[in-house]
């Protein structure tokens, strides 16, 4: 699983070069049906390069612009690792692959700018989060999606206690000794300042929680997937106390977190996360039922369309794996919609989601029949 961080999809959303390729594709994971990717992902590629035929590109420019791509072709081990989805993107001087537990349908664009509907639920669904695993002795951090999940080291986040001392303060003497040996034959490990008191070692910890945050804020930034905490419970309220920046769900993995697995904190993250979406949906839908009754609500394509470019879309809900096809004068708002795709054509749908998100909405890509009043689109207006 590649981790896709806000500012690579803000990277993505503001591209503007003509010509941009998108390609999306379901793969398989593993067995002997991994062996097809490569195969499909060849067919995609004659794809995208029919659509910049059809846009006038001359046949041996087209062909150019993938050539970082074809490397792919022939790495086995590139194609033995996937996830459950692949996005691709292609344009002059950008070449970019992202392997995500999102199911794709398969799909190439070729217009000015890169399809991005796709990956919105990695901005404001529930694909993913993150979990810290922290102890005076251990700091991990995972990032997750409801399937997968995978440890990332961010440069810089220290690894215990111990150590954020150490490097916060070179001088202070930090003292560490193991208690009464355990049932499990581990010594349980315990730190503590030279005539260090209970309201010292919050410091330290405090201290050493506020390198940790420190280090997230520059790693991760404006990433607003939720955070699970695991540790003992007298750490939570000093970690929030030193958090600054990320989603802490109010609920956290109870326990000492040392001696489990991701396997083991995974399914529990899960479903604090989990809950925590669901009671944002509902909020999400609370706010559009209020916009509703003041007459702030739009459900239709166009003026959505014209909403979200003038920053008046709030929150919007837009279903994913439908296309609109047509076309969007920036200067003159001109909105044309067409029945079948035509060269040049960008899908209307994900134009409204990349204007909302770039004018700071929200948008929820849901399911069809999870849009509210059953249309493609539903937005609530600030205005």
């Amino acid at each position: 699983m590649d981790a896709v961080t806000r500012d690579e999809l803000d990277a993505l959303m503001q591209w503007r070069r003509m010509p941009s390729v998108s390609i999306y594709m379901g793969t398989r994971e593993r067995g002997l049906e991994t062996r097809q990717n490569a195969i499909r992902f060849k067919n995609q590629l004659r794809k995208a390069q029919s659509k910049l035929e059809e846009l006038g590109t001359e046949k041996g420019h087209g062909a150019a612009l993938f050539d970082p791509a074809r490397p792919l072709l022939e790495d086995g081990l590139f194609w033995q690792h996937q996830s459950r989805g692949l996005a691709v993107f292609v344009s002059h001087d950008f070449f970019r692959t992202y392997r995500v537990a999102l199911d794709f349908e398969d799909l190439v664009t070729a217009t000015y700018r890169f399809h991005v509907k796709p990956l919105l639920p990695l901005l404001t669904e529930d694909s993913r989060f993150y979990v810290l695993a922290v102890s005076q002795n251990s700091a991990r951090l995972f990032h997750c999606t409801k399937q997968d999940s995978e440890q990332v080291r961010p440069e810089g986040m220290p690894n215990s206690l111990a150590e954020a001392l150490r490097y916060d303060d070179p001088q202070r003497q930090v003292q560490f000794h193991t208690g009464s040996q355990p049932a499990t034959g581990k010594r349980p490990a315990m730190y503590h300042g030279q005539g260090v008191g209970i309201d010292e070692n919050k410091d330290n910890i405090l201290r050493y929680f506020r390198q940790i945050d420190r280090t997230l804020k520059e790693s991760v930034r404006a990433d607003k997937a939720p955070f699970v905490l695991a540790g003992v419970d007298y750490l939570f309220p000093l970690y929030k106390q030193a958090n600054s920046f990320a989603t802490i769900l109010e609920k956290g993995i109870a326990g000492n977190p040392d001696a489990l697995t991701i396997e083991e904190l995974h399914p529990q993250a899960w479903a604090l996360v989990e809950a925590h979406l669901a009671q944002e949906r509902r909020k999400a839908l609370e706010k559009y039922t209020e916009a509703a009754g003041k007459g702030l609500t739009l459900r239709a394509l166009e003026p959505a369309l014209r909403a979200a470019r003038g920053g008046r879309v709030d929150t919007l809900f837009v279903a994913r794996g439908v296309q609109r096809w047509g076309r969007f004068d920036t200067l003159t708002h001109v909105v044309d919609v067409h029945e079948q795709e035509q060269p040049g054509d960008e899908d209307l749908l994900d134009l409204t989601a990349l204007e909302t998100v770039l004018h700071g909405g929200t948008v929820h890509a849901v399911e069809h029949g999870e849009v509210p009043d059953g249309s493609l689109l539903a937005c609530a207006l600030r205005y």
